[in-house]
């Protein structure tokens, strides 16, 4: 999709979050310090008003935990997040519930974040009547509007979330999304539990959605086909940080990190034709109990050399809206090339 242009609506910081690892009986009695996991790790990021953002990288490199604290589910350790200006961190009270209501999450499980003995009406209803969306005689009207934006029928309010298959129920998630009339939602793996042909529906929908109602959509995933077909700009994690973030179109046909490479190399495609010169991803992806020093990527990296065991590569700007962490771009560097 073509990169859009406008002004940040969520600017991320310096964004960091550890979680204490679980310790072992002995090792409390010997007086040891706990381990700390160390999930996010001083993320910068910026989402344009309008955009969708795609965030990607494997398993546990941050990408639900960045999610969950940019809608305060989970408290930052340090950072700033800021909404339209405003400091999302100090958020409290009224503040903190109106910024819900303009920033809501889809999980990637419908049926755990639905209550299995409400209807969908009831369940939209709630909302509503909780946020003051509505008066009382308006209620079953803007049921059967939210359900008609996400392609349900109006009975589907009285039917409980058991009776509807894995996208119907993404779909009611999204419903009571928008109940809330928000500006920005982040999805988190929208659709990794559903099955391919119907993960195409609901990405559609999301796409219809955002146009007709101007969203901004954070879409973190993990198959690269879906980032692609949905983004307009793409980010990629790896161990709590933010690695590369370009233009979907830049990223995928010029990406520079080497774990974006080799990322883009792993992933299936169905030309079987298709040759990538760039390796595949070799090796285990470190513990976050124990970050390597320097560069995170460097035990893995083909290209990794002295500077990358010891500093650490910040963002740079390299040209067609394009930043990539990695010293091969620093012109400081003691060696040179991609």
């Amino acid at each position: 999709m073509t990169a859009v242009e406008g002004d940040a609506l969520l600017d991320v910081r310096g964004l960091t979050k550890t979680f204490p690892a679980p310790q072992g009986l002995v090792d409390r009695w010997r007086g040891k310090p706990r381990k700390v996991v160390r999930a996010l790790t001083d993320v910068d990021l910026t989402v344009r008003r309008g955009e969708t953002l795609g965030i990607v990288g494997e398993s546990g490199c941050g990408k639900s935990t960045l999610a969950r604290c940019l809608v305060r589910l989970y408290p930052a350790d340090r950072g700033s997040v800021r909404y339209a200006g405003e400091d999302v961190l100090s958020l409290g009270g009224d503040e903190l519930r109106r910024y819900h209501r303009r920033v809501q999450m889809i999980f990637q499980d419908p049926f755990s974040s639905l209550n299995p003995r409400m209807t969908v009406g009831q369940v939209l209803r709630e909302v509503l009547t909780v946020h003051r969306l509505r008066p009382r005689e308006g209620m079953d009207a803007r049921v059967t509007e939210l359900l008609s934006l996400v392609g349900l029928p109006a009975e589907a309010a009285g039917r409980l979330p058991h009776e509807f298959s894995g996208g119907q129920r993404q779909r009611i998630g999204i419903a009571r999304a928008l109940a809330l009339e928000p500006e920005c939602i982040v999805a988190d793996e929208l659709v990794s539990a559903l099955d391919v042909s119907v993960q195409a529906q609901v990405v559609n929908l999301l796409l219809e959605l955002q146009e007709k109602l101007g969203l901004t959509v954070l879409f973190v995933a993990h198959d690269l086909r879906l980032v692609r077909h949905l983004s307009h700009r793409v980010a990629v994690m790896y161990l709590g940080r933010v690695v590369e973030v370009a233009p979907t179109n830049v990223l995928f046909e010029r990406p520079a990190h080497p774990y974006t490479r080799a990322l883009l190399a792993a992933a299936p495609h169905l030309d079987p034709a298709h040759r990538v010169d760039a390796p595949a991803l070799s090796g285990e992806l470190p513990s976050p109990l124990d970050v390597p020093s320097g560069c995170p990527f460097r035990t893995r990296c083909p290209h990794a050399f002295d500077r990358c065991v010891t500093e650490r590569p910040e963002l740079l700007d390299v040209g067609a809206g394009q930043q990539v962490a990695c010293h091969l771009f620093d012109p400081a560097a003691s060696a040179g090339g991609r």
